[in-house]
C-alpha cells in the first residue's frame, strides 16, 4: 500500500511543477483538455480490446495524468481538490453498496444493480436514465438506455422475447421500405435498438462486437487492395466478382494467422 500511495503522491507533485513551470501545462483549462481525454478513453478502449496488457497500463497512466490535471486546475480556483474528488467516490461507493456496508442482503448481481438505481433516485434523480451522457455515442448510449432501465425491472423475461421482438422490427422496417414511407430510418434505428437489447440477453457487448466486425473488414479489405495490386489490378476497375476471389482468400488465409 505504501509504494502504491508514494507512486500517487509523486503524481501529483509532477503535476505541481509541470502547472508552475511549463508553458503548456500552464495554458490549459479544463476546455482545452475535455478533447483530449476523450481521444485517451478511445486509446485506453483500443488496448482493451486488443488485449494489449502494456498498452493498457499505458493509456490508464495517461487518463489518471488527466484526472489528477482536472483536480488541480479544480484546486486553484478553490471548486475542490483531488482529495474532495476521492473522498466524494469513496462516500458515494459506500452509499451504493449497502449490501456491504449495512445490513442490506442482495441474491446476486442483478438485484445488486437494481439497488444502484433505486438509491440514485433516492439521492435526488428524478430519473433512472439522467445518468446516461447525452454525448455517448449512440450505440453505447442504447445499451446504457437498456441496462438502467433494466435496473428496475424494465425489461423482457428471456431472449426468446427479444428475439421476437428483433423480428417483428424488421418486418416493420421492410414494410416501410417496400413503400417508399417517410418511416424507414426510424424503423432502421428501432431494428438495431432491438438488436442492441438482443445482444444484452446473448452477454455480449454490441459495441466491442462492432469494433471487431470493422476490424476484420479492415483487414480483409486491405488484403484485396495488397494482394490485387501485386497481380497488376486496380481496385476501381475490378468487378465485383473479381474482388470477391480476393475477399474470399482474405477470409481463408487471415484465419490461418488468427
Amino acid at each position: 500500500m505504501q509504494d502504491k500511495l508514494k507512486a500517487f503522491e509523486r503524481l501529483l507533485v509532477i503535476m505541481d511543477e509541470l502547472r508552475a513551470k511549463c508553458p503548456w501545462d500552464m495554458k490549459q483549462t479544463m476546455e482545452s483538455l475535455r478533447h483530449l481525454t476523450i481521444e485517451e478513453t478511445y486509446e485506453l478502449s483500443d488496448a482493451i480490446i486488443d488485449g494489449d496488457l502494456n498498452e493498457i497500463k499505458k493509456e490508464l497512466g495517461d487518463i489518471m495524468l488527466h484526472l489528477v490535471f482536472y483536480s488541480k486546475i479544480g484546486s486553484e480556483s478553490g471548486a475542490f481538490d483531488i482529495a474532495d474528488v476521492l473522498h466524494g467516490v469513496c462516500e458515494k461507493l459506500i452509499s451504493r453498496h449497502p449490501h456491504i456496508y449495512g445490513d442490506v442482503v442482495v441474491s446476486g448481481e442483478e438485484e445488486v444493480k437494481a439497488n444502484w438505481e433505486k438509491l440514485k433516485l433516492k439521492e435526488g434523480n428524478k430519473s433512472v436514465l439522467e445518468g446516461v451522457p447525452k454525448s455517448l455515442p449512440s450505440l453505447v448510449k442504447a445499451s446504457r438506455i437498456q441496462d438502467k432501465a433494466r435496473g428496475v425491472g424494465f425489461d423482457w423475461d428471456h431472449a426468446g422475447q427479444v428475439w421476437e421482438k428483433v423480428q417483428e422490427e424488421i418486418s416493420e422496417l421492410k414494410a416501410e421500405v417496400d413503400s417508399g414511407s417517410d418511416k424507414i430510418e426510424e424503423e432502421f434505428g428501432d431494428v438495431l435498438f432491438s438488436l442492441i437489447n438482443y445482444a444484452r440477453f446473448l452477454n455480449i457487448n454490441p459495441d466491442d462486437a462492432l469494433e471487431r466486425t470493422n476490424r476484420k473488414f479492415i483487414k480483409r479489405f486491405q488484403f484485396l487492395e495488397r494482394e490485387s495490386l501485386k497481380d497488376g489490378k486496380e481496385l476501381g476497375a475490378m468487378s465485383l466478382d473479381e474482388m470477391d476471389v480476393y475477399w474470399n482468400r482474405a477470409k481463408t488465409e487471415l484465419q490461418k494467422d488468427n
